[in-house]
């Protein structure tokens, strides 16, 4: 007569054969699945980028019929190019002024709105609106904003006894009057970005740090700091892509002059579409692009590595 552990081990061994088989078969779904999204991102953004970095390599103009090879000769180009070196201070510049500035705004102002009980989702509304709002009707509107004739912030500052400003038209002031209208639009998803993250940290620990007669300060800067690590790297990560990405703004702030006065607005993003499709020089525009792309990759392993770390320690 069997016992029941005998009993127990037969009934273990006629079940494994079956679950066995039924976790390969989901394992092959969820990978069937996954498939198709990888082959998508590989098509979209990988065979690109190995496409940019073959015509790099090559002079490549659309109004000639023969593509000669020219080896690394786009990139020792690129060495001696101000214009391109130019783009690149002004995209340095953006980054420089416009990430800091976006969390910051976005973090004071999620941190008043946690406060606000009363039409709560009507001030989240407002500041996201900027956010949903399109670039071009957005930028066309900042233009008339700034006018230096017409606009209302001209008129303000009559009114406070300050002489018209130039804004737009000036190279002085051009480029931080574009990074006002990027950080404009982007603070509404910094806000919500930082709604999200404040929300998820346990209400226990204020209650905690005030019962010991912490300042808010103090809980600030040991709770809400170090808890919103996650929030804050995929912050600044992901607002430094886009500024280094930035084109459309800066196209239609001013449309007849693109890049601004002297150039001073212009990006290297913009400054590739002027390569490509205003001289038709492919190749070279290829190797910008391969040069931002190498940039972009290299600055955004450096925040993931050092800022989580710096907020760890």
């Amino acid at each position: 007569m069997a016992t029941t552990s005998e009993v127990r081990g037969e009934r273990v061994q006629a079940r494994s054969p079956r679950r066995s088989s039924l976790k390969t078969h989901q394992t092959r779904t969820a990978y069937t699945f996954l498939l198709v999204p990888l082959l998508f991102f590989l098509v979209v953004r990988f065979l690109p980028t190995l496409m940019a970095l073959r015509l790099s390599l090559f002079d490549w103009n659309i109004l000639k019929e023969v593509q000669p090879y020219v080896g690394l000769d786009n990139y020792r180009t690129l060495v001696g190019d101000e214009r391109f070196g130019q783009a690149l201070r002004n995209t340095a510049l953006y980054t420089l002024i416009g990430v800091p500035l976006q969390i910051v705004l976005g973090l004071a102002v999620a941190l008043m709105l946690g406060r606000v009980r009363a039409l709560r989702g009507l001030y989240r509304a407002l500041y996201f609106a900027p956010y949903v709002t399109p670039i071009v009707a957005a930028a066309w509107v900042w233009q008339w904003l700034f006018s230096p004739q017409f606009g209302p912030v001209n008129t303000f500052l009559t009114w406070l006894h300050v002489p018209p400003q130039p804004f737009l038209t000036s190279p002085n002031q051009a480029l931080a009057t574009t990074a006002g209208l990027v950080v404009w639009q982007n603070l509404g998803f910094q806000i919500v970005l930082f709604l999200a993250g404040l929300a998820a940290i346990p209400r226990s620990y204020y209650e905690a740090a005030e019962i010991d007669g912490a300042s808010p300060w103090q809980s600030f800067r040991s709770i809400t700091l170090p808890l919103l690590n996650p929030t804050l790297v995929f912050s600044v990560v992901t607002g430094t892509i886009s500024y280094l990405q930035l084109f459309t703004q800066v196209v239609n702030l001013n449309f007849t002059d693109q890049g601004g006065p002297l150039g001073s607005t212009m990006t290297v993003a913009l400054y590739i579409y002027q390569i490509a499709f205003g001289r038709y020089q492919m190749g070279y525009a290829s190797a910008i692009t391969v040069v931002l792309f190498v940039l972009i990759l290299a600055i955004t392993l450096l925040q993931l590595r050092f800022l989580t770390r710096r907020y760890e320690a």
